[in-house]
This record gives structure tokens, sequence and C-alpha cells, in this order.
């Protein structure tokens, strides 16, 4: 693999990746919080469909109707989080049926394709999309230029996302709370936090990060709209998080790492290198991948080393504590 393909590859995987980013970022919230949210992948869904009809509507200047569409994704993706936190939280119902329901009440069969359909949106190319940020002479600068400055604005946002989330968890009493939440909920609630309050706002802040990762998708990546067109990624960025061990920095390791296995088939194939069925390379390596992690991670010397919240999964009924 020359200099040249090389760097391609790792900036496309940071663009393919983003996405992933923001997904398991939203996860990893609700998760430290003890809420496993299956519903990631038709929250996707929902905030890419919901971007790109914004975007599309909205006659503005560029940046207005991006950030509203942006905003819209976040907005929708948090209502249908909020639907998963009532369910999950005040009627404790199964976290596993409420986020596989929801994804199927959201995903390719469900929401997001009637509202695709409904709306026309299918075959139109978005009239604004995301672009690089820095001028063109410097994306061309050796090395540095195409992975450093030939990302768009949501990329840097992510980083900024990855350092914030970081920070809050370890260095600020609210994020030492929801630890605190998703490890013991019945000592939190005694030390007076609002076990409550404290789920349903990173459960809704999850499914926030959700409809950005879908809207990522359809306004920076793939600038249309197709029925299914997250292919997957909610399910890899679910994977993701047991993969960084509930670690925002190791998200994005992994994040990258999975964006650039889904980019790779197409910049061989530009290339002319030859993979076999290049297909069924490109639609079945990152969740061969996928399975690989998880494998790796149920281990039995990988549990005792996971730091998954101890609580996560478990619904608090205040009156057992």
């Amino acid at each position: 693999m020359n200099n040249s393909l090389l760097v391609v590859l790792v900036a496309s995987g940071i663009a393919y990746g983003t996405p992933l980013l923001y997904a398991a970022l939203g996860e990893l919230l609700a998760e430290r919080s003890g809420v496993l949210n299956l519903g990631v992948e038709g929250m996707m869904l929902v905030g890419a469909v919901m971007g790109f009809w914004t975007v599309q509507r909205v006659h503005a200047t560029t940046a207005v109707a991006l950030a509203a569409a942006i905003g819209a994704a976040a907005l929708i993706g948090a209502v249908l989080a909020s639907i998963h936190a009532f369910l999950v939280i005040t009627l404790r119902a199964s976290q596993i049926v409420s986020g596989l329901a929801l994804t199927i009440f959201a995903g390719a069969v469900g929401l997001s394709s009637y509202l695709g359909s409904d709306l026309n949106l299918a075959d139109a190319p978005a009239t604004k999309t995301f672009t690089a940020v820095f001028p063109s002479r410097m994306q061309h600068w050796p090395i540095v230029g195409p992975i450093v400055f030939g990302q768009t604005v949501l990329v840097y946002a992510s980083w900024a996302c990855v350092v914030l989330i970081s920070l809050y968890l370890s260095r600020t009493r609210p994020g030492l709370n929801v630890r605190a939440v998703g490890e013991s909920p019945a000592a939190a609630d005694t030390m007076g936090i609002n076990v409550t309050a404290y789920r349903y706002a990173h459960t809704l802040v999850g499914g926030a990060f959700a409809g950005v990762a879908g809207a990522t998708i359809t306004l920076a990546i793939t600038p249309q709209w197709v029925a299914g067109i997250t292919g997957g990624a909610g399910w890899v960025a679910i994977a993701l998080v047991i993969f960084a061990f509930w670690r925002p920095d190791l998200c994005l390791v992994g994040a990258y790492f999975f964006g650039a296995l889904q980019a790779l088939p197409s910049q061989l194939q530009a290339r002319d290198i030859s993979l076999g069925p290049t297909v069924l390379w490109s639609n079945a390596l990152p969740y061969v991948m996928t399975i690989v992690v998880l494998v790796f991670v149920s281990s039995g010397l990988a549990k005792r080393r996971l730091g998954a919240p101890a609580a996560l999964g478990t619904p608090y009924v205040r009156e057992q504590r």
C-alpha cells in the first residue's frame, strides 16, 4: 500500500467514521446512566431523512440551512429516545425489546421509509451539503492536508464532543453522578441523586447524537436519501461502545478504524486493485469485524477488564433498594 493510498484511506476513514462516532458517543452516554438503547439504527435513519428534508425545504443561506437540518435531526432523535426512555425508565419495560421495537418502527421498513416516500425525497440530490472548511490549497498539503484540513465542520465538532464528554464524565460533578447512577442507582439515590432524571437526560441526549449521526450521512457523505441508507451503522456504533470499553477517546479510534474498513474497498477499486467480490467485501467487512470485536470482548478475560456499568440494562425500582 503506497503512501498516497494510505493518506486517502485515513482521510476517508475519518469521514466515514464520523457518523459512527456521533452515534457511539450518544450510546455511551445512555449506557453510562444504565440505559441500553438498541434503537440507535432507527434513530439514525429518522435523523437522516429529517435532516435531508430540512435542508431541502429551508430557503436560507447554506450555513443556516445546514444548521437547521442538524437541529431537526437532533430533535427527532431525542423525540424517539424519549419514547424509549418512557418505556424503560418509567414503565420499566425490557430495554432490549423496547430498543428493537424502536428500530423496527423507525427503521427501513417503518417511519423513515414512509417519511422519505411521502415527502418525495427519493432520487433528489441535496441542495446544500457540508464541505471542507479549509481552503483547497491547504487540503493539498502533503499528508496533513487531506487528513486534517480536508474535513467538514462535523468532523471537527465530533473531536470537540469527544474532549467535552471525556471531561464531563471524569472531571465534573454531574458526570460523576451519572457514572454513579450507572454503577449503583440505589446508592446514588441514597446520596440524593435523581436517578430517573439522569437516565432520562442522558438517554435523550444519546438519541440526539444518533439523529445527528444519521444527518451526517445524508448531508456530508452521501448527499441524498435512500431507504436504509445507514446500512447497519447503528449496530456497529453499539458494538463500538463495547470495543471502546465505554471510553469516548477509544470510541474515536474505533469509529475511524471501522470507517477505514468501509472506505477500503472503494479506494482499492478506484486503483484497479482486485478484491475479488468487491460488493460483498464492501458490505460485509465492517460487520465481520464487529462480530470479531464482540467475540473478543465476550471472552472471560475481556469481561473482567471491560468496565461496563454494573446496572446497565437493569431498571431501577426505588421501593426495592
